[in-house]
């Protein structure tokens, strides 16, 4: 009986903090965080994902891109002409050779928080209003709370970076870091 207050307890004091937007990186991995978003910065910089996201921006949606929802695109397989389309770009043949054993996802948002690019089909279409991709386009940089992640099924922890243009920020970059292998 005390083992299951005790858990009721700190379940309690978890939802709370989570409620309250407190989130902190443990402490054993804030080093080897730290170290993983210098190097991850070098990739947010790179001209391929400015210039794709400057193409993004400037572009008109297709009537499927404007007319896609995070609730459509939860439905789509990774069969679906329209995911695969998006996977075959050269943004997102580019970002799957920055997968590793390190880093399970990587994705690129427009200033509208739709996809430029993945390296494999994300949860949600649009990530617009959410803080991976707005604390990114306030210039700043996102680090989410260890979580089990949707689409790749491991605990990670995502980084947003803003991608930069003239030291302005036009989209975002979000990158899974595996908390396995950040221990």
């Amino acid at each position: 009986m005390m083992i299951l207050r005790k858990s009721l307890l700190f379940a309690a004091i978890v939802f709370a903090l989570m409620v309250s937007g407190v989130s902190q990186t443990p402490p054993d991995l804030k080093v080897k965080l730290d170290a993983q978003i210098k190097l991850l910065q070098a990739i947010s910089t790179d001209p391929q994902i400015v210039s794709a996201v400057k193409a993004h921006n400037s572009s008109s949606p297709s009537a499927d891109t404007a007319a896609m929802t995070n609730e459509k695109w939860a439905s789509l397989s990774l069969l679906d002409p329209f995911v695969r389309a998006v996977a075959k770009t050269p943004l997102s043949v580019f970002l799957k050779t920055k997968t590793d054993e390190m880093i399970s996802e990587i994705f690129v948002s427009g200033a509208d928080g739709g996809k430029a690019g993945f390296a494999a089909k994300t949860t949600y279409w649009t990530h617009k209003g959410m803080p991976k991709h707005e604390v990114p386009m306030a210039g700043r940089t996102f680090i989410g709370a260890p979580k089990m992640d949707e689409s790749t099924g491991v605990a990670e922890i995502q980084v947003g970076l803003p991608v930069m243009d003239g030291g302005k920020p036009i989209g975002s970059i979000v990158f899974g870091l595996r908390v396995d292998k950040l221990r």
